[in-house]
């Protein structure tokens, strides 16, 4: 009868189903010529000579992509290029202008909070116009740390 039980037991436990396979990460993809609208985040080592910490996190950087990102194909750390849709002002004086030069790069972010442990995002990493190069950080979502993400502006698949 104890050999029954501990078969039985055994049985059991073998044929609970496996969850072998990692929770599915969401994917990002943007086709060229899309509009982003990317919010500043708040930089660590912020100077105050830089004319772009002036604008507070959260400011808007509508950002029109030249280049299809797609993390079914595209690599952790892909960098991606595009230009300003609007002049980003800091009281009467325009920083970067229209169609000013914007890179970025595709990031696979490990996140805690988010329900499948992983996201990806797009982060824009920097503005250049008129012979100027501002390094910045700017997402599609208020925080990097949000992890209710929705980016409704990215198609996710």
């Amino acid at each position: 009868m104890k050999r029954l039980a501990g078969v039985l037991f055994a049985v059991s436990l073998f044929s609970l189903p496996a969850w072998s396979a990692p929770p599915a990460i969401s994917q990002v993809h943007v086709t060229a010529g899309s509009v982003l609208n990317f919010q500043l985040q708040t930089r660590l080592k912020a100077s105050n000579s830089d004319a772009m910490d002036e604008f507070p996190a959260g400011t808007v950087v509508r950002v029109k992509m030249l280049e299809t990102i797609d993390s079914t194909r595209d690599a952790d750390g892909t960098p991606f290029r595009g230009v300003l849709v609007s002049s980003l002002a800091s009281g009467r004086e325009i920083v970067a202008h229209t169609d000013a030069a914007v890179t970025g790069m595709l990031v696979l972010l490990r996140s805690r909070e988010h329900p499948d442990g992983f996201k990806y995002v797009l982060l824009v990493t920097r503005i250049s116009d008129g012979g100027k190069s501002y390094p910045v950080t700017a997402s599609l979502s208020s925080s990097l740390y949000d992890p209710s993400d929705k980016s409704a502006n990215v198609n996710r698949r």
